[in-house]
Protein backbone atom coordinates (compact mmCIF):
# COMPACT_ATOMS: atom_id res chain seq x y z
CA UNK A 1 0.00 0.00 0.00
CA UNK A 2 2.95 2.22 0.98
CA UNK A 3 4.12 1.32 -2.33
CA UNK A 4 1.12 2.38 -3.78
CA UNK A 5 0.62 5.05 -2.43
CA UNK A 6 4.63 6.35 -3.39
CA UNK A 7 3.76 5.96 -7.00
CA UNK A 8 0.92 8.31 -6.69
CA UNK A 9 2.64 11.43 -5.20
CA UNK A 10 4.08 12.34 -8.30
CA UNK A 11 1.16 11.75 -10.32
CA UNK A 12 -0.61 14.33 -8.05
CA UNK A 13 2.38 16.83 -8.31
CA UNK A 14 2.24 16.46 -12.24
CA UNK A 15 -1.65 16.74 -12.48
CA UNK A 16 -1.37 19.69 -10.16
CA UNK A 17 1.32 21.14 -11.96
CA UNK A 18 -0.44 21.17 -15.33
CA UNK A 19 -3.34 22.78 -13.66
CA UNK A 20 -1.61 25.45 -12.43
CA UNK A 21 0.32 26.14 -16.22
CA UNK A 22 -3.38 25.57 -17.70
CA UNK A 23 -4.46 28.45 -15.23
CA UNK A 24 -1.85 30.62 -16.42
CA UNK A 25 -2.84 30.10 -20.15
CA UNK A 26 -6.52 30.21 -19.62
CA UNK A 27 -7.73 31.56 -17.03
CA UNK A 28 -8.83 35.02 -16.12
CA UNK A 29 -6.29 37.89 -16.91
CA UNK A 30 -6.86 40.37 -13.92
CA UNK A 31 -7.16 37.40 -11.00
CA UNK A 32 -4.64 35.74 -12.02
CA UNK A 33 -2.16 38.75 -12.41
CA UNK A 34 -3.14 39.77 -8.74
CA UNK A 35 -2.65 36.17 -7.61
CA UNK A 36 1.06 36.59 -9.13
CA UNK A 37 2.02 40.15 -8.19
CA UNK A 38 1.30 40.29 -4.78
CA UNK A 39 3.72 37.83 -3.46
CA UNK A 40 6.45 39.53 -5.81
CA UNK A 41 5.24 43.35 -4.17
CA UNK A 42 5.99 42.13 -0.24
CA UNK A 43 9.23 40.20 -1.42
CA UNK A 44 10.62 43.24 -3.09
CA UNK A 45 9.19 45.87 -0.45
CA UNK A 46 11.95 43.70 2.13
CA UNK A 47 14.33 43.89 -0.18
CA UNK A 48 13.85 47.65 -0.32
CA UNK A 49 13.38 47.25 3.90
CA UNK A 50 17.22 46.03 3.94
CA UNK A 51 18.56 49.07 2.38
CA UNK A 52 17.05 51.02 4.91
CA UNK A 53 18.01 49.30 7.98
CA UNK A 54 21.71 48.69 6.64
CA UNK A 55 21.72 52.63 6.24
CA UNK A 56 20.26 52.70 9.97
CA UNK A 57 23.56 50.41 10.47
CA UNK A 58 26.39 52.33 8.71
CA UNK A 59 25.06 55.62 9.85
CA UNK A 60 25.61 53.72 13.84
CA UNK A 61 29.32 53.76 12.21
CA UNK A 62 29.82 57.40 11.62
CA UNK A 63 30.37 59.64 8.54
CA UNK A 64 32.87 58.48 6.77
CA UNK A 65 31.21 55.15 6.46
CA UNK A 66 27.55 56.63 5.46
CA UNK A 67 29.75 58.71 2.45
CA UNK A 68 31.53 55.65 1.37
CA UNK A 69 28.22 53.34 1.31
CA UNK A 70 27.11 56.22 -0.86
CA UNK A 71 29.93 56.26 -3.72
CA UNK A 72 29.05 51.66 -3.53
CA UNK A 73 25.25 51.91 -3.60
CA UNK A 74 24.36 52.73 -7.24
CA UNK A 75 26.70 49.51 -8.40
CA UNK A 76 25.44 47.42 -5.77
CA UNK A 77 22.00 48.46 -6.98
CA UNK A 78 22.64 47.66 -10.86
CA UNK A 79 23.88 44.06 -9.82
CA UNK A 80 20.22 43.81 -8.65
CA UNK A 81 18.64 45.01 -11.44
CA UNK A 82 20.88 43.51 -14.04
CA UNK A 83 20.24 40.04 -12.48
CA UNK A 84 17.00 40.14 -11.41
CA UNK A 85 14.99 42.81 -13.40
CA UNK A 86 16.85 42.33 -16.55
CA UNK A 87 18.94 39.12 -17.52
CA UNK A 88 16.31 37.38 -15.38
CA UNK A 89 13.44 38.53 -17.25
CA UNK A 90 15.19 37.29 -20.13
CA UNK A 91 15.58 33.94 -18.59
CA UNK A 92 11.65 33.54 -17.37
CA UNK A 93 10.63 34.75 -20.89
CA UNK A 94 12.60 31.83 -22.82
CA UNK A 95 11.25 29.13 -20.31
CA UNK A 96 7.36 30.59 -20.07
CA UNK A 97 7.76 30.60 -24.00
CA UNK A 98 8.77 27.02 -24.12
CA UNK A 99 6.10 25.77 -21.51
CA UNK A 100 3.43 27.70 -24.05
CA UNK A 101 4.14 25.70 -26.21
CA UNK A 102 4.35 22.52 -24.03
CA UNK A 103 7.56 21.93 -24.92
CA UNK A 104 9.33 21.13 -21.11
CA UNK A 105 12.56 19.13 -22.22
CA UNK A 106 13.67 22.50 -23.87
CA UNK A 107 12.96 24.39 -20.83
CA UNK A 108 14.89 22.55 -18.70
CA UNK A 109 17.71 23.05 -21.42
CA UNK A 110 17.27 26.64 -20.72
CA UNK A 111 17.10 26.22 -17.05
CA UNK A 112 20.88 25.12 -17.16
CA UNK A 113 22.07 27.53 -19.64
CA UNK A 114 20.43 29.58 -17.34
CA UNK A 115 23.01 28.22 -14.50
CA UNK A 116 25.50 28.77 -17.01
CA UNK A 117 24.98 32.71 -17.65
CA UNK A 118 24.08 33.85 -14.67
CA UNK A 119 27.57 32.40 -12.98
CA UNK A 120 29.63 34.08 -15.73
CA UNK A 121 28.10 37.14 -15.40
CA UNK A 122 28.34 37.01 -11.58
CA UNK A 123 32.43 36.19 -11.93
CA UNK A 124 32.48 39.04 -14.68
CA UNK A 125 30.99 41.86 -12.43
CA UNK A 126 33.28 40.93 -9.58
CA UNK A 127 36.51 40.75 -11.64
CA UNK A 128 35.28 44.39 -12.85
CA UNK A 129 34.74 46.02 -9.47
CA UNK A 130 37.69 43.92 -7.63
CA UNK A 131 39.77 45.29 -10.44
CA UNK A 132 38.59 48.85 -11.44
CA UNK A 133 35.92 49.44 -8.56
CA UNK A 134 38.83 52.41 -6.80
CA UNK A 135 38.59 54.27 -9.92
CA UNK A 136 35.04 54.05 -10.27
CA UNK A 137 34.91 55.60 -6.71
CA UNK A 138 37.11 58.35 -7.30
CA UNK A 139 34.65 59.32 -10.06
CA UNK A 140 32.17 59.71 -7.66
CA UNK A 141 33.90 61.61 -6.18
CA UNK A 142 35.44 59.24 -3.23
CA UNK A 143 38.60 61.16 -1.75
CA UNK A 144 41.29 59.91 1.58
CA UNK A 145 39.52 57.96 4.32
CA UNK A 146 35.89 57.71 2.20
CA UNK A 147 37.53 56.35 -0.76
CA UNK A 148 39.33 53.21 1.59
CA UNK A 149 36.52 52.72 3.29
CA UNK A 150 34.39 52.03 0.14
CA UNK A 151 37.14 49.88 -1.26
CA UNK A 152 37.10 47.79 1.91
CA UNK A 153 33.63 47.43 1.34
CA UNK A 154 33.02 47.40 -1.98
CA UNK A 155 35.88 44.43 -2.30
CA UNK A 156 34.07 42.00 0.33
CA UNK A 157 30.54 43.15 -1.39
CA UNK A 158 31.39 42.30 -4.83
CA UNK A 159 33.20 38.97 -3.61
CA UNK A 160 29.31 37.68 -3.56
CA UNK A 161 28.44 38.98 -6.59
CA UNK A 162 28.11 35.63 -8.72
CA UNK A 163 26.13 34.27 -5.53
CA UNK A 164 23.45 37.27 -6.34
CA UNK A 165 23.44 36.51 -9.59
CA UNK A 166 22.59 32.65 -8.82
CA UNK A 167 20.18 33.65 -6.43
CA UNK A 168 18.01 35.29 -9.17
CA UNK A 169 18.69 33.26 -11.94
CA UNK A 170 17.34 30.11 -9.68
CA UNK A 171 14.08 32.50 -9.02
CA UNK A 172 13.89 33.85 -12.27
CA UNK A 173 13.83 30.04 -13.54
CA UNK A 174 11.02 29.23 -10.90
CA UNK A 175 9.06 32.65 -12.24
CA UNK A 176 9.32 31.66 -15.69
CA UNK A 177 7.27 28.41 -14.48
CA UNK A 178 4.71 30.76 -13.07
CA UNK A 179 5.50 29.64 -9.36
CA UNK A 180 6.01 33.12 -7.64
CA UNK A 181 5.30 31.96 -3.87
CA UNK A 182 8.59 30.08 -3.70
CA UNK A 183 10.86 33.20 -5.04
CA UNK A 184 9.09 35.28 -2.77
CA UNK A 185 9.29 33.56 0.30
CA UNK A 186 12.87 33.10 -0.23
CA UNK A 187 13.39 36.48 -0.94
CA UNK A 188 11.53 37.38 2.58
CA UNK A 189 13.91 35.01 4.22
CA UNK A 190 17.07 36.58 3.01
CA UNK A 191 16.20 39.49 3.85
CA UNK A 192 15.49 38.81 7.22
CA UNK A 193 18.71 37.26 7.72
CA UNK A 194 20.34 39.85 6.13
CA UNK A 195 19.01 42.29 8.50
CA UNK A 196 19.94 40.08 11.48
CA UNK A 197 23.93 39.26 10.08
CA UNK A 198 24.36 42.70 8.83
CA UNK A 199 23.29 44.11 12.65
CA UNK A 200 25.51 41.58 14.28
CA UNK A 201 28.41 41.33 12.11
CA UNK A 202 28.39 45.37 11.29
CA UNK A 203 27.96 46.53 15.34
CA UNK A 204 29.23 43.56 17.01
CA UNK A 205 26.76 41.89 19.77
CA UNK A 206 27.60 40.26 23.00
CA UNK A 207 30.99 37.96 22.06
CA UNK A 208 30.67 39.27 18.57
CA UNK A 209 32.86 42.09 17.62
CA UNK A 210 31.83 44.88 15.50
CA UNK A 211 33.73 44.10 11.78
CA UNK A 212 32.43 47.95 10.61
CA UNK A 213 30.92 47.35 6.83
CA UNK A 214 33.35 44.28 5.65
CA UNK A 215 30.47 42.68 8.73
CA UNK A 216 27.70 44.19 6.78
CA UNK A 217 29.09 43.54 3.45
CA UNK A 218 29.56 39.80 5.18
CA UNK A 219 26.08 39.49 6.52
CA UNK A 220 24.78 39.94 2.87
CA UNK A 221 26.90 37.56 1.35
CA UNK A 222 26.01 35.35 4.63
CA UNK A 223 21.84 35.52 3.49
CA UNK A 224 22.65 35.00 -0.36
CA UNK A 225 24.38 32.01 -0.33
CA UNK A 226 21.87 30.68 2.40
CA UNK A 227 19.27 31.48 -0.90
CA UNK A 228 21.33 29.68 -3.65
CA UNK A 229 21.55 26.63 -1.29
CA UNK A 230 17.49 26.60 -0.70
CA UNK A 231 16.92 27.51 -4.50
CA UNK A 232 19.01 24.76 -5.53
CA UNK A 233 17.66 21.99 -3.10
CA UNK A 234 14.18 23.34 -4.38
CA UNK A 235 14.88 22.44 -7.49
CA UNK A 236 16.77 19.20 -7.31
CA UNK A 237 14.26 17.86 -4.86
CA UNK A 238 11.72 17.36 -7.64
CA UNK A 239 9.37 19.46 -6.67
CA UNK A 240 9.98 22.48 -9.23
CA UNK A 241 8.09 22.06 -12.68
CA UNK A 242 11.02 22.44 -14.43
CA UNK A 243 13.83 20.02 -13.08
CA UNK A 244 17.89 21.20 -13.20
CA UNK A 245 19.43 17.96 -14.99
CA UNK A 246 23.08 18.27 -14.82
CA UNK A 247 23.44 14.27 -15.67
CA UNK A 248 21.87 14.89 -18.92
CA UNK A 249 23.76 18.69 -19.89
CA UNK A 250 25.14 20.13 -23.18
CA UNK A 251 25.87 22.80 -24.18
CA UNK A 252 23.35 24.87 -27.24
CA UNK A 253 24.44 28.10 -28.61
CA UNK A 254 20.10 28.54 -29.79
CA UNK A 255 19.46 27.91 -25.91
CA UNK A 256 22.08 30.68 -25.18
CA UNK A 257 20.73 33.47 -27.84
CA UNK A 258 16.90 32.64 -26.73
CA UNK A 259 17.92 33.77 -23.08
CA UNK A 260 20.24 36.32 -24.63
CA UNK A 261 17.87 38.15 -27.14
CA UNK A 262 15.57 39.03 -24.18
CA UNK A 263 18.30 39.91 -21.23
CA UNK A 264 20.87 41.07 -23.08
CA UNK A 265 19.12 43.78 -24.43
CA UNK A 266 17.22 44.37 -21.14
CA UNK A 267 20.24 45.10 -19.37
CA UNK A 268 20.92 48.25 -21.15
CA UNK A 269 17.57 49.76 -19.30
CA UNK A 270 18.91 49.52 -15.80
CA UNK A 271 22.27 50.93 -16.63
CA UNK A 272 20.71 53.99 -18.32
CA UNK A 273 18.51 54.61 -15.31
CA UNK A 274 21.39 54.50 -12.92
CA UNK A 275 22.84 57.11 -15.09
CA UNK A 276 20.24 58.95 -15.21
CA UNK A 277 19.98 59.19 -11.54
CA UNK A 278 23.55 60.13 -11.31
CA UNK A 279 23.35 62.72 -13.86
CA UNK A 280 20.41 64.23 -12.22
CA UNK A 281 21.83 63.84 -8.99
CA UNK A 282 25.01 65.62 -9.64
CA UNK A 283 23.15 68.60 -11.43
CA UNK A 284 20.57 69.17 -8.30
CA UNK A 285 24.03 69.46 -6.28
CA UNK A 286 24.92 72.01 -8.13
CA UNK A 287 22.17 73.77 -6.68
CA UNK A 288 23.44 73.32 -2.90
CA UNK A 289 22.50 71.83 -0.06
CA UNK A 290 19.03 72.41 0.45
CA UNK A 291 17.32 71.71 -2.49
CA UNK A 292 19.39 68.27 -3.09
CA UNK A 293 18.17 67.30 0.27
CA UNK A 294 14.60 67.93 -0.50
CA UNK A 295 14.92 65.86 -4.34
CA UNK A 296 16.75 63.01 -1.93
CA UNK A 297 13.31 62.93 0.10
CA UNK A 298 10.75 62.40 -2.83
CA UNK A 299 13.65 60.16 -4.87
CA UNK A 300 13.16 57.89 -1.78
CA UNK A 301 9.29 57.83 -2.62
CA UNK A 302 10.72 56.66 -5.85
CA UNK A 303 12.44 54.02 -5.01
CA UNK A 304 9.44 52.45 -3.05
CA UNK A 305 7.28 52.79 -5.77
CA UNK A 306 9.60 50.93 -7.88
CA UNK A 307 8.57 47.25 -6.25
CA UNK A 308 4.99 48.03 -7.14
CA UNK A 309 5.73 48.00 -10.90
CA UNK A 310 8.38 45.48 -10.88
CA UNK A 311 6.04 42.56 -8.95
CA UNK A 312 3.24 43.63 -11.06
CA UNK A 313 5.61 43.30 -14.27
CA UNK A 314 7.50 40.19 -13.28
CA UNK A 315 4.08 38.13 -12.57
CA UNK A 316 2.97 39.25 -15.96
CA UNK A 317 5.95 37.59 -18.11
CA UNK A 318 5.06 34.13 -17.14
CA UNK A 319 1.92 34.96 -18.46
CA UNK A 320 2.60 36.49 -21.66
CA UNK A 321 5.57 34.27 -22.40
CA UNK A 322 3.10 30.90 -22.33
CA UNK A 323 0.33 32.86 -24.40
CA UNK A 324 3.31 33.80 -26.73
CA UNK A 325 4.46 30.20 -26.87
CA UNK A 326 0.77 28.88 -27.50
CA UNK A 327 0.06 31.50 -30.33
CA UNK A 328 -2.35 33.47 -28.49
CA UNK A 329 -1.26 36.67 -29.31
CA UNK A 330 -4.02 38.46 -28.50
CA UNK A 331 -4.49 37.16 -24.90
CA UNK A 332 -0.70 38.32 -24.62
CA UNK A 333 -1.04 41.59 -25.63
CA UNK A 334 -4.14 41.81 -22.69
CA UNK A 335 -1.66 40.90 -20.62
CA UNK A 336 0.42 43.26 -20.86
CA UNK A 337 -2.14 46.21 -21.14
CA UNK A 338 -3.79 44.94 -17.48
CA UNK A 339 -0.29 44.72 -15.80
CA UNK A 340 0.50 48.49 -17.09
CA UNK A 341 -3.24 49.98 -16.22
CA UNK A 342 -3.02 48.29 -13.15
CA UNK A 343 0.60 49.45 -12.10
CA UNK A 344 -0.36 52.96 -13.39
CA UNK A 345 -3.51 53.03 -10.94
CA UNK A 346 -1.55 51.70 -7.86
CA UNK A 347 1.05 54.62 -8.76
CA UNK A 348 -1.64 57.00 -9.38
CA UNK A 349 -3.38 57.00 -6.19
CA UNK A 350 -0.16 57.45 -4.39
CA UNK A 351 1.02 60.61 -6.68
CA UNK A 352 -2.22 61.79 -6.16
CA UNK A 353 -2.06 61.81 -2.21
CA UNK A 354 1.13 62.81 -2.03
CA UNK A 355 0.98 66.12 -4.78
CA UNK A 356 -1.78 66.85 -2.18
CA UNK A 357 -0.62 66.36 0.94
CA UNK A 358 3.30 66.54 0.62
CA UNK A 359 4.15 66.24 4.05
CA UNK A 360 2.66 62.90 4.35
CA UNK A 361 6.04 61.65 3.09
CA UNK A 362 8.55 64.72 3.68
CA UNK A 363 7.88 65.48 7.23
CA UNK A 364 8.72 61.95 7.96
CA UNK A 365 12.18 63.22 7.09
CA UNK A 366 13.01 66.53 8.10
CA UNK A 367 11.75 69.32 10.11
CA UNK A 368 14.04 71.71 8.43
CA UNK A 369 11.45 74.37 6.65
CA UNK A 370 13.76 74.71 3.53
CA UNK A 371 14.49 71.60 2.94
CA UNK A 372 11.04 70.46 3.51
CA UNK A 373 9.66 73.67 1.14
CA UNK A 374 11.66 72.01 -1.97
CA UNK A 375 10.79 68.31 -1.21
CA UNK A 376 6.55 69.69 -1.22
CA UNK A 377 7.99 71.02 -4.68
CA UNK A 378 8.86 68.10 -6.02
CA UNK A 379 5.73 66.02 -4.58
CA UNK A 380 3.44 68.24 -6.27
CA UNK A 381 5.39 68.55 -9.55
CA UNK A 382 6.49 64.96 -9.79
CA UNK A 383 3.39 63.17 -7.73
CA UNK A 384 0.98 63.81 -10.49
CA UNK A 385 3.29 62.05 -13.10
CA UNK A 386 3.78 58.62 -11.58
CA UNK A 387 1.30 56.36 -13.14
CA UNK A 388 3.07 57.00 -16.60
CA UNK A 389 6.61 55.87 -14.61
CA UNK A 390 4.62 53.01 -13.58
CA UNK A 391 3.08 52.15 -16.95
CA UNK A 392 6.66 52.62 -18.21
CA UNK A 393 8.58 49.93 -15.86
CA UNK A 394 6.05 47.12 -16.18
CA UNK A 395 5.60 47.27 -19.97
CA UNK A 396 9.26 46.72 -20.12
CA UNK A 397 8.67 43.50 -17.75
CA UNK A 398 6.11 42.60 -20.61
CA UNK A 399 7.81 42.91 -23.30
CA UNK A 400 10.31 40.62 -21.82
CA UNK A 401 7.73 37.97 -22.11
CA UNK A 402 6.96 38.36 -26.01
CA UNK A 403 10.50 38.45 -26.47
CA UNK A 404 10.24 41.86 -28.23
CA UNK A 405 12.21 44.05 -25.53
CA UNK A 406 14.22 46.68 -27.99
CA UNK A 407 11.09 49.28 -27.99
CA UNK A 408 10.90 49.97 -23.86
CA UNK A 409 14.68 50.01 -23.91
CA UNK A 410 14.37 52.83 -26.05
CA UNK A 411 12.11 54.31 -24.26
CA UNK A 412 14.69 54.53 -20.97
CA UNK A 413 17.30 55.82 -23.80
CA UNK A 414 14.60 59.18 -24.61
CA UNK A 415 14.38 59.53 -20.90
CA UNK A 416 18.26 59.36 -19.90
CA UNK A 417 19.10 62.00 -22.92
CA UNK A 418 16.16 64.25 -22.06
CA UNK A 419 17.56 64.44 -18.31
CA UNK A 420 21.49 64.78 -19.72
CA UNK A 421 20.54 67.15 -22.85
CA UNK A 422 17.97 69.31 -20.95
CA UNK A 423 19.69 69.46 -17.23
CA UNK A 424 22.80 70.35 -19.38
CA UNK A 425 20.79 73.19 -20.94
CA UNK A 426 19.21 74.20 -17.73
CA UNK A 427 22.74 73.98 -16.00
CA UNK A 428 23.37 76.77 -18.30
CA UNK A 429 20.72 79.22 -17.57
CA UNK A 430 20.35 79.24 -13.91
CA UNK A 431 17.68 77.44 -13.68
CA UNK A 432 16.10 76.56 -10.47
CA UNK A 433 14.81 73.83 -8.71
CA UNK A 434 11.39 73.99 -10.04
CA UNK A 435 12.82 73.71 -13.55
CA UNK A 436 15.03 70.79 -12.72
CA UNK A 437 11.63 68.85 -10.58
CA UNK A 438 9.57 70.05 -13.89
CA UNK A 439 12.25 68.19 -15.99
CA UNK A 440 11.85 64.33 -13.50
CA UNK A 441 8.18 64.93 -14.31
CA UNK A 442 8.80 65.29 -18.21
CA UNK A 443 11.12 62.56 -18.49
CA UNK A 444 8.69 60.22 -16.87
CA UNK A 445 5.97 61.21 -18.59
CA UNK A 446 8.04 60.74 -22.14
CA UNK A 447 9.12 57.58 -20.69
CA UNK A 448 5.48 55.67 -20.22
CA UNK A 449 4.13 57.56 -23.58
CA UNK A 450 7.33 55.87 -25.44
CA UNK A 451 6.95 52.48 -23.58
CA UNK A 452 3.22 52.26 -24.45
CA UNK A 453 3.84 53.52 -28.48
CA UNK A 454 6.72 51.00 -28.45
CA UNK A 455 4.24 48.08 -26.99
CA UNK A 456 1.38 49.57 -29.73
CA UNK A 457 3.42 49.80 -32.46
CA UNK A 458 5.76 46.40 -32.26
CA UNK A 459 4.89 43.29 -33.93
CA UNK A 460 4.53 40.17 -31.59
CA UNK A 461 4.57 37.09 -33.33
CA UNK A 462 4.83 33.52 -31.57
CA UNK A 463 8.12 31.54 -31.53
CA UNK A 464 9.07 29.51 -34.14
Amino acid sequence: MLVALSAQQPDRALKSASSDLQRLQTGPILPTLLRLAVPNVLALVSSVLVGIVETYYVGRLGTTPLAAIALVLPFAMLTQMMSSGAMGGGVSSAISRALGRGDMPRAEVLAMHALLIGTAAGVLYALLFLTFGPQFYRWLGGRDAVLDEAVRYSNVLFCGAVLVWLSNTLASILRGTGNMRIPSAAILAMALMQMILGGVLGLGMGPIPSYGMVGIAAGHIVATAAGVGFFLWFQLSGQARVALRFHTFTLRYDMFADILKVGAVACLSPVQAVLAVVIFTGLVARLGVLPLAGYGIGQRLEFLLIPISFGIGVASVPMIGMAMGAGNIARARRVAWTAGGVSACNLALIGVVVAVAPDLWAARFTDDAAVLEHARHYLRIVGPVFPFFGLGLTLYFASQGSGKVLGPVLAGTVRLILVAGVGAWLATTGAGSREYFSLVAVAMIAYGVSSAASVKLTRWRPPR
